[in-house]
C-alpha cells in the first residue's frame, strides 16, 4: 500500500487544517477524564467519604496526623488539610470539574493540567479504601506528564514509555504471578463472570467455545508482551501497535466496566502517532529534569517488579515519592480469580423474615442483566467485590457501612438502588455469600447462584 493510504500516511483532519494527533488535542481528551473522574467522585463523595460517610476523610487525617505527626502532611499530600470539612471537599471537586473543563476546551492548557492534578492527588490521598485503583494512580502519572506535554522527542517519548510500563507490565505479572489460569490459557474461561462489574456481552462472551477462550488469552499476551516493544518502532509499526493496543483496550470496556481506564489507555496511544516538531520550543533544563526524575523513578519500580534488589537509598527515594504517585507500577489481574462471590446485605426487625438493600450494578438480582456505567464508577460496588474475596475481618470499612445502615445515613443509603426499609432501619442486619454464575442460552435469568456461607452473622445495634 502506498506510504500516502492508510493506515502508514493517514493523517486527517479535524477543521481549520490541524492534524487530529498533536499534544493539544491529548490534553482535551485528558481533560474530559478528569472531569469524568472529578464529576464521579463528587456524585459519591459524601456518602463514601464526607462526615458521616462509610470512611469519614476529616477522621482520617486526625488519626494519620496523631500518629505520624509533621510527617503525616507529606504522607498525605492533601490540600484538605487546610480545611478538613465536606464543604472543602466539595470545592476541590467542583473547581476540578471546571478546570478540567477548560482543558477541553482548549484555554490554558498546562496551567489546568497542573491544577487537576494537584485537586485530584488530594481527593485520592484521602480517598483510602476506595481511591486507590490502578486507574486513579494511571490518571496521576498521566496528569503528571500531561503538564509538560510538547511535540519534543523526548518529551513524546516519555508518554510512550509510560505506555510501555502500563502495557507490559500488565503481561509480566500474569506471568510472574505463577496462576495457572494464565499458564495454561484458561483464564477468560472465567474472567467474564468474576469480574467485578461485567457488561451484557460479557454474558455473550463466555458461551463462547473453549478454543476460542484461550485464542484470546494468548492475544492478550501477545499484545501485553511483545507489543509494547513495537512503541519504539518506526512510524509503520509503532501505527500497528498503537491499532492492537486500542483493539484490547476497546474489547475490555465493551466486556467490562472498568471506569476511565481503558479510555484513557486509548487517548495514550495518541502518542504512538504524535510526531516531533522541530518548530516547537520546550525547554530543555525542564525536559532533561522531568526525564531524569521519571527514569530514575520507573527503574526502581522494574526492579521491584523482577525482585532485582534496590540499589543503595532506593527504598529512601520511593518512601518519599510514592505518596506524589507520579510514577506507578501496573498489573491487574496478576492471578484470576476462578469463583465469583458476592454479598448480599439483608435486613430483619424480628430476625425470621430478611430483606436485601440492592446495589445499582453489582451482581444481587439474577434477573437483573449486568449493567453499562463505564466511564463511571460505583466505589462502593466495586469495593465490595473486594470485600467478597476475604473476610469482613479484612474489610474494616465494610462493619462502618453495616453502622451506617442501622443508622439510615440518608448519604450511605444515596449509593443503594433500594432500601427495604424506607421508614425506619431494621433492627438486624446481616450478609450471605452467594456463589454467581452466567446462566446459559434459553434461561430466564443472567445470574445463577448459590448460598455459599455467611459474611456476618446477625448483628444490632445493641
Amino acid at each position: 500500500m502506498s506510504g500516502r493510504g492508510f493506515p502508514w500516511g493517514w493523517t486527517p483532519k479535524l477543521g481549520l487544517n490541524r492534524p487530529w494527533a498533536t499534544p493539544e488535542t491529548f490534553l482535551r481528551l485528558l481533560g474530559l477524564v478528569y472531569f469524568v473522574a472529578f464529576l464521579s467522585f463528587g456524585i459519591q463523595a459524601r456518602g463514601l467519604l464526607g462526615t458521616h460517610g462509610i470512611l469519614p476523610f476529616e477522621e482520617y487525617l486526625k488519626a494519620a496526623r496523631s500518629i505520624m505527626h509533621v510527617s503525616a502532611y507529606w504522607n498525605i499530600p492533601t490540600l484538605l488539610w487546610l480545611l478538613p470539612n465536606d464543604s472543602a471537599m466539595k470545592a476541590l471537586w467542583l473547581t476540578g470539574c471546571l478546570w478540567s473543563l477548560i482543558a477541553v476546551l482548549g484555554r490554558w492548557q498546562r496551567p489546568a493540567m497542573a491544577v487537576c492534578l494537584v485537586l485530584w492527588l488530594s481527593l485520592c490521598s484521602v480517598g483510602q479504601d476506595f481511591y486507590s485503583f490502578q486507574w486513579d494512580i494511571l490518571l496521576s502519572e498521566a496528569g503528571f506528564l500531561a503538564i509538560f506535554a510538547g511535540a519534543v522527542r523526548v518529551r513524546i517519548w516519555l508518554f510512550r514509555w509510560l505506555l510501555f510500563r502500563l502495557m507490559f507490565f500488565s503481561g509480566m505479572v500474569k506471568l510472574l504471578s505463577g496462576d495457572p489460569a494464565w499458564r495454561n490459557l484458561t483464564a477468560l474461561t472465567y474472567h467474564y463472570y468474576t469480574q467485578p462489574l461485567p457488561t451484557p456481552l460479557a454474558w455473550y462472551m463466555q458461551q463462547l467455545p473453549e478454543w476460542f477462550q484461550k485464542l484470546s488469552v494468548l492475544f492478550v499476551f501477545a499484545v501485553e508482551l511483545g507489543v509494547p516493544f513495537l512503541f519504539f518502532a518506526p512510524k509503520r509499526l509503532r501505527h500497528i501497535a498503537a491499532g492492537l493496543t486500542i483493539a484490547l483496550q476497546t474489547l475490555i470496556l465493551l466486556t467490562g466496566n472498568y471506569t476511565f481506564f481503558n479510555y484513557l489507555t486509548i487517548f495514550l496511544c495518541m502518542w504512538l502517532f504524535i510526531e516531533p516538531d522541530r518548530h516547537c520550543r520546550a525547554s530543555r533544563v525542564v525536559t532533561i529534569g522531568v526525564a531524569i526524575v521519571i527514569g530514575v523513578l520507573s527503574g526502581l519500580t522494574c526492579l521491584q517488579l523482577f525482585s532485582i534488589p534496590l540499589p543503595p537509598g532506593g527504598e529512601t527515594v520511593q518512601r518519599y515519592t510514592d505518596q506524589l504517585r507520579i510514577v506507578n507500577s501496573y498489573g491487574l489481574f496478576a492471578v484470576m480469580t476462578t469463583v465469583r462471590s458476592e454479598i448480599i446485605v439483608e435486613g430483619s426487625n424480628d430476625g425470621v423474615e430478611w430483606k436485601a438493600y440492592e446495589f445499582p450494578y453489582k451482581p444481587g438480582n439474577v434477573y437483573r442483566h449486568p449493567p453499562v456505567v463505564a466511564p463511571y464508577q460505583p466505589r462502593l460496588d466495586w469495593q465490595m467485590w473486594f470485600a467478597a474475596l476475604g473476610s469482613r475481618r479484612d474489610n474494616d470499612w465494610f462493619m462502618n457501612f453495616v453502622l451506617r445502615l442501622f443508622q439510615g445515613e440518608p448519604s450511605v443509603l444515596k449509593l443503594l438502588s433500594y432500601n427495604p426499609f424506607p421508614k425506619s432501619p431494621p433492627r438486624y442486619i446481616r450478609a450471605v455469600t452467594y456463589s454467581y454464575t452466567f446462566t446459559h442460552f434459553g434461561e430466564r435469568a443472567w445470574w445463577h447462584r448459590e448460598e455459599n456461607g455467611t459474611y456476618l452473622p446477625p448483628v444490632s445495634l445493641r
